[in-house]
């Protein structure tokens, strides 16, 4: 079970690169602070593309990822901006 309660779920199986990093920016943009977004991709290099994403960005840490059979999982959290 999860250390961490899913805010909302964010659906970008079908899409590759760049689009999964380009929706969860569009739609963590829109949560409040502490909530977790849960994204759903199905592109294999979504794992290392969300990653480096969280990384660098402010404002958005990434909690956990899921490698699955066929779908890869993100969880990233909206955290404050400093």
């Amino acid at each position: 079970m999860a250390k961490y309660e899913i805010t909302e779920t964010l659906d970008v199986k079908g899409q590759n690169c760049p689009m999964p990093v380009v929706k969860t920016k569009q739609h963590i943009d829109e949560l409040g602070e502490g909530a977790v977004l849960e994204v759903l991709a199905t592109d294999p290099g979504s794992m290392s593309d969300i990653a480096g994403w969280a990384e660098t960005t402010e404002g958005v840490a990434l909690v956990d990822q899921d490698e699955g059979d066929e779908v890869f999982t993100h969880y990233v959290r909206k955290t404050e901006r400093r």
